[in-house]
Order: structure tokens, then C-alpha cells, then sequence
């Protein structure tokens, strides 16, 4: 019987992954072995009454912030040890469907070059972008997240279908550019074969970085939208704060540097330049360390 292992990192509110757990808890599973592994990547949380109420979980302790890749990466390793067949990573401020793993193991069995699985992500209601445009009745149906697309020109990522309530115009599985670290469900043999999550990238384009290294080994990474969950979106950080100047700066050069063609990478190094003088004040800090190879957790500090 396959075993698929449940990742889950946590960070800050108690309330969102419990939540969470929750969900967790009512999944369904067919033909395969569930097991739920909790990260807590924060020193200053206590979780003993989640550790209480959810007995049957694994949790672990990273006793230092290391970052979303990073602090993955010590579930992951867990679960790999553990003899997972497959690795679930999950945001905690996510809610899923009770049939959400049952159907990703559906794909994954009848797909065996499919590296990695995506599955269709809901805005948690309430937590659009523009709460204002949606109607009561399609609270629940907007799109977070329907396949990953990459712009190589600029070195810039999207989601496919964002803000754009489900009408069925995506509901086709499809090979995409990226799954979202939110929900990323990874067969065993990628690990082995390309690693784990870059800890250079501490946090944001580490899944997108994951991705292209597992499509380099000739992995398939596929949107599966039959399997779906809400996503409280930004519920560890703020939207277009100081910490996403920083991280998504550093981490888009490091990421472009890599993986982008050569008059891709010519125009990145001129625009850090004009960015380096001109730009936010974490935007500055983010290409300076950039080019001082300062990866990690880097400069950052709240």
C-alpha cells in the first residue's frame, strides 16, 4: 500500500492552521496510507494544545526560523525517512477538500512521468484581492491559483486564471510551469533524483526553482483540477510588505540568473542597477545581497 506524507509548515496563527488540521482530519483516502506531519518553524509559538487535539499528527520543531524552503525541507525529510511515496507540502492557511488527496493519488497512479501534482486553488472566502466584484454565491469559487505560468522575457510569475470565479474554463489537467508551494504534491522520486527546496531561497520562486529543476530531469509537473482547496491568502505575511520587496527582489535574480536566456539575464542585470539606485528600500537591500551571495534569511529584519 502507497503512503503519501502531509507537510504542513507553521509559522504564526494558531487559529488558520487549526483550521487546517481540521480539514486534514476529514480527508478522504482510498488505497493508501495517510500521515500528517506539522513543522513548527517558530520559536516563539507554543503548539502543545494543537500537539493535544491532534495526537495522531507528527510534529516537529525547527527551534529556529528557517524559512519557508528550509522548513519544508524538514518535513520533507522526515517523510522520506518515514518511507512516504508521495510528499503533500501544504500551506497552513489552507482548507481542503475531503477528496483533494484521493483524487491527486488518482493522477499520480495513472500518470507515472507526472513528477509533480497541482492542484486547483480557491481564494478562502474573504480573502479575495477585490472582495468588492463577487457576489455572495461566488465567495468560495475564485481562482488563487489554476496552473503557473512564466513570463521568461521579464522573469516574472503569474497565476493562471487569478481573481477570475470558476466557470469550468479550467477544469482540463494540462502540463503548467510551476506548482504553487502552497499545495505541491511530489512523488518520491523527484526528491531523490534533484534534491530537495533551495534553502538560497529562504522564501517566494523556491517552488517555482523547484519546478524547473524536476522539469530539467524530464519530470511532469500537472495541473489536476479535480483536486481542489481555499487558500487564506498571505496569512503568514502582508501583501506588497517589506518582506515580499525583499525576498521576491533577491530571489528573482537569483532565480532569472539561473535559469533565464541570455538577453533575459543582460536586461536583469541592467534593471538591478537602475533598481539597486532608484528603487524601495528592501528592493535595494534584496539586490545588494544578491550580488553579495548573502542567501538564507539574508538582510531581512521586520
Amino acid at each position: 500500500m502507497k503512503k503519501i506524507t502531509i507537510v504542513i509548515l507553521h509559522f504564526i496563527n494558531q487559529k488558520l492552521t487549526l483550521g487546517c488540521l481540521e480539514s486534514v482530519k476529514k480527508l478522504q483516502t482510498a488505497s493508501f496510507k495517510l500521515q500528517t506531519i506539522v513543522v513548527n518553524n517558530n520559536p516563539k509559538e507554543n503548539l502543545e494544545s494543537l500537539k493535544k487535539r491532534f495526537s495522531g499528527f507528527v510534529f516537529l520543531d525547527t527551534g529556529i526560523n528557517l524559512g519557508f524552503a528550509e522548513g519544508n525541507n524538514v518535513g520533507i525529510r522526515k517523510a522520506l525517512q518515514d518511507g512516504a511515496d508521495y510528499v503533500f507540502v501544504v500551506n497552513n492557511d489552507t482548507v481542503l477538500d475531503k477528496n483533494l488527496v484521493v483524487q491527486l493519488f488518482k493522477v499520480a497512479s495513472l500518470n507515472n512521468e507526472s513528477g509533480i501534482l497541482a492542484p486547483k486553488i480557491y481564494f478562502a472566502p474573504g480573502y479575495e484581492y477585490h472582495k468588492e466584484r463577487y457576489k455572495e454565491n461566488e465567495r468560495g469559487k475564485v481562482f488563487w491559483y489554476a496552473g503557473g505560468i512564466i513570463d521568461w522575457h521579464n522573469v516574472l510569475v503569474s497565476h493562471r486564471g487569478a481573481d477570475e470565479v470558476d466557470g469550468g474554463q479550467y477544469n482540463k489537467e494540462t502540463e503548467t510551469d510551476f506548482a504553487s508551494g502552497c499545495a505541491i504534491f511530489v512523488r518520491r522520486e523527484v526528491f531523490e533524483k534533484i534534491g530537495l527546496f533551495d534553502k538560497r531561497y529562504f522564501l517566494y520562486l523556491e517552488d517555482v526553482e523547484f519546478c524547473q529543476r524536476a522539469k530539467k530531469a524530464r519530470f511532469g509537473v500537472i495541473y489536476t483540477p479535480k483536486a481542489k482547496l481555499w487558500h487564506a491568502n498571505a496569512g503568514s505575511s502582508v501583501v506588497g510588505g517589506s518582506l515580499q520587496d525583499y525576498y521576491l527582489t533577491r530571489n528573482r535574480m537569483l532565480f532569472g540568473m539561473g535559469y533565464a536566456p541570455w538577453r533575459t539575464k543582460l536586461a536583469l542585470f541592467k534593471e538591478s542597477i537602475k533598481l539597486f539606485f532608484t528603487g524601495r528600500q528592501w528592493q535595494k537591500a534584496g539586490i545588494r545581497d544578491f550580488y553579495l551571495r548573502k542567501f538564507g534569511k539574508g538582510s531581512y529584519e521586520d
